[in-house]
């Protein structure tokens, strides 16, 4: 092993934080095999600039760029580095976000480190995921502010908060949005766009890529179109299995779509 690029050996160099936290072995395990390709790497949130000084020692022909709310002093953070860009902005400011991406184009790989606050770290996914390469990496560190109210997270409703775990949690059903036998189910964002996600303590990964993948069991979000296709077409006995799937089947889904709707009516679940 190579321990002059060694991710933990850098880390431990540069006294970061993520080792601690348990990061760093989560991070290899993605990274050891592209850390020798050319790169763009974004990361929001500097404090120290150690991520940043990980990030250029171990991506070494890759661009590192970082971003703060606050005015970094390049020079005293040792960040004047070749590989190493910093500009001074908000993670949520739209117009900010907008000037990097006019600058730096797509990037591989986004770590959010920044305010941690729900609101933002949402914004932030919304306004850089879509410039995020195919095959590229979304992570978001500190997840553990999603249950603390001081960073706009919730302790006290952990299923149906508005909070950024939740936010990630619900992403999932993106994987899988071909088979949601729903017939009133409409597209929703990232739809096709994920092909993962990793949920680590406090760390979430989100790998971007095409996923369109037909689904076997439902026709246009139908089960009952499905199967009414299936049969009839084994079978020639069109009129049987349309009674039983286009008729029976379809009142059953429309009575449970109606319940539900009701449920989420009454217990105002938007």
């Amino acid at each position: 092993m190579n321990f002059e690029n060694d991710l933990h050996t850098i880390a431990k160099l540069h006294k970061s934080d993520k080792l601690d936290h348990g990061y760093i072995e989560v991070y290899d395990s993605y990274f050891k095999k592209i850390k020798d390709k050319e790169l763009k790497i974004l990361e929001i949130g500097i404090a120290d600039g150690q991520s940043l000084l990980i990030w250029s020692d171990y991506f070494k022909n890759s661009i590192i760029v970082g971003i703060d709310i606050h005015k970094i002093d390049v020079e005293e953070k040792n960040l004047d580095k070749k590989n190493i860009r910093v500009h001074q902005g908000s993670q949520s400011d739209k117009k900010f976000i907008n000037e990097i991406i006019n600058q730096y184009g797509n990037f591989d790989i986004i770590i959010d480190d920044g305010s941690h606050i729900s609101k933002d770290v949402k914004k932030s996914f919304h306004l850089l995921f879509p410039i995020l390469n195919n095959k590229g990496l979304y992570v978001v560190e500190d997840m553990q502010t999603s249950y603390n109210h001081f960073f706009g997270g919730n302790s006290f409703d952990l299923k149906y908060s508005n909070t950024h775990m939740n936010f990630f949690k619900n992403l999932t059903d993106r994987l899988n949005y071909q088979e949601i036998a729903n017939p009133f189910y409409t597209t929703k964002d990232y739809d096709a766009q994920i092909t993962n996600i990793s949920f680590y303590h406090n760390l979430v990964f989100v790998r971007k890529g095409l996923n369109n993948t037909v689904s076997k069991e439902v026709l246009n979000h139908s089960y009952e179109d499905m199967k009414f296709q299936e049969k009839s077409a084994r079978t020639g006995n069109k009129l049987r299995y349309y009674l039983k799937y286009k008729i029976f089947y379809k009142l059953y889904t429309y009575l449970l779509f109606i319940l539900y709707f009701i449920k989420k009516i009454i217990l105002f679940r938007f």
